[in-house]
């Protein structure tokens, strides 16, 4: 038979314990980005899915955002990175004599690529349709695939 020590205040005991960390719990736990996503946040950051394509003449990039405008996006590009960006925000208000109802949302997300050099920078091409963001990014003439030299023998 063990002994086992009963804890009267079993938080504050925790706590004070050599099995608590406090600024592990802060750092990790209570201030945790899906934390504050969740659903303790009414605002929601997604981190849209991304497909990226290399062909011989360019890169398509395809970014999932649902729901948004084409008004809604923000797009540069500083120093040879892709920023994208898009927020959005709604709000419905009912009134009746017995009772008032309001509810508003609020959605946005930050996506950021680093462009290799081999981009023309000034041909990016970009469109929304149907949910999804398309990026069309055209590789410089030296970049761009070469045919095989063919070389014909005597």
């Amino acid at each position: 038979m063990s002994l086992v020590k009963f804890k009267r205040r079993p938080f504050r005991d925790l706590i004070s314990s050599d099995f608590f960390d406090m600024d592990d719990f802060f750092d990790n736990r209570m201030w945790d980005s899906d934390l504050l996503r969740g659903r303790f946040w009414n605002g929601k950051t997604i981190d849209p899915a991304m497909n990226i394509k290399e062909t011989d003449e360019n890169f398509e990039i395809e970014l999932a955002a649902p729901g948004f405008g084409k008004k809604d996006f923000n797009v540069t590009i500083d120093n040879g990175c892709l920023n994208i960006s898009a927020e959005k925000s709604t709000s419905e208000e009912e009134k009746d004599e017995t009772y008032t109802r309001r509810e508003f949302s609020y959605d946005s997300f930050e996506r950021s690529l680093q462009l290799p050099e081999s981009v023309k920078q000034e041909e990016v091409k970009a469109k929304y349709d149907d949910g999804i963001l398309s990026f069309q990014l055209t590789k410089k003439e030296e970049a761009k695939k070469q045919k095989p030299k063919v070389i014909e023998v005597s």
